[in-house]
Order: structure tokens, then sequence, then C-alpha cells
């Protein structure tokens, strides 16, 4: 299949797979697709596809850089790497941190693409507060306490209710 026959059949493959999931997407250029899957521990994890000249490039943005922890956050993400199926956790210059892909387009079907979202959504949903509680378990802990105090709303921060002090997670 020639590179733009192959680029034209991944569109499609990835515009009828969110389709049929019934995703928010976004088409903000020819051969970029921006999908919002919902989630339960990130409650909107943002997906980009881009459809390149060979393979199909899978971006999602997962958490910013770690507040503490550093080595042992970023230990823990590459460990979890080995498990994965069709992307790999990375950092970007800055440390923030990448949920990334590179597949060949023609492996791109739609059987594969809501395969590709499905462990991405997985991913990370799967590891979001763990790596939370690694890289910014100090912000929580002053969060918590801030909260608390005040009588605030504590919905979001409920996972880390063992974070907190003693007296504040009754």
């Amino acid at each position: 299949m020639g590179t733009d026959a192959a680029r034209e059949a991944a569109a499609r493959a990835i515009a009828e797979a969110v389709a049929e999931a019934g995703l928010e997407t976004e088409r903000p250029r020819e051969g970029s697709f921006l999908v919002t899957l919902p989630g339960t521990a990130k409650l909107k994890t943002l997906v980009w596809l881009e459809v390149g000249p060979h393979s199909l490039t899978l971006t999602s943005f997962f958490c910013r850089q770690p507040d503490e922890n550093h080595a042992a956050f970023y230990r823990w993400l590459m460990r979890r790497n080995s498990d994965m199926y069709g992307m790999a956790f990375a950092a970007d210059d800055a440390g923030d941190v990448y949920l990334r892909g590179r597949l060949p387009l023609e492996g791109i079907t739609p059987d594969e693409v809501d395969r590709l979202l499905g462990c991405a959504l997985t991913y990370t949903d799967e590891n979001f507060n763990a790596a939370l509680e690694r890289g910014f378990a100090s912000a929580i802990r002053k969060e918590w306490r801030w909260r608390a105090e005040r009588g605030h709303d504590m919905r979001n921060l409920r996972a880390f209710a063992h974070l907190a002090e003693p007296a504040h997670h009754e």
C-alpha cells in the first residue's frame, strides 16, 4: 500500500473506532485526532493520535514532573513500561510524564485503535493515584489539611486518605 493510501486507511480506522465508541473527538488538522477518554482516577485523559507518513504516533499527558521522590517516581514508571502494549511512559525535558507510542500504519485498524485507546485509559487510570502518591505526597497532605481545617469538600482526595495524618481522615 502506498504512503498516501496507508495514511488515509489509518485515518479512516481512527475515525471509525472513535465514532463507534462514542468518544468526544476533535480534528484540528488533517491526520490528527484529539480524543477525550473519560476515566475514574484521572477524570479525563486526552490522547493525540497523529497519522504520519509511515506511523501512527500516540501522545497523552499523564502528569507533571513530581515535586519529590524523583528517582523512585521515575523508576516506578519505568517498571510499568515492561508490561504495557503499544506505548510507554516517557518524560520530556521538563520532567513531565506522557504516554507515548508509535506503530506502523499498516497495523492500524478500528480494532487496533480501540485496543490502543483502551490501553491508554487503563494505564492512566490504574497508575495515576499511585504516581501521585509517589511524587506529590507532601502536596496531597498539605491540601488535605487545608481542606479539613476549612470544612471543604474532600471528595477528590478520598483516594489519598491514607496519606493524611490520622486526625484528619475520619
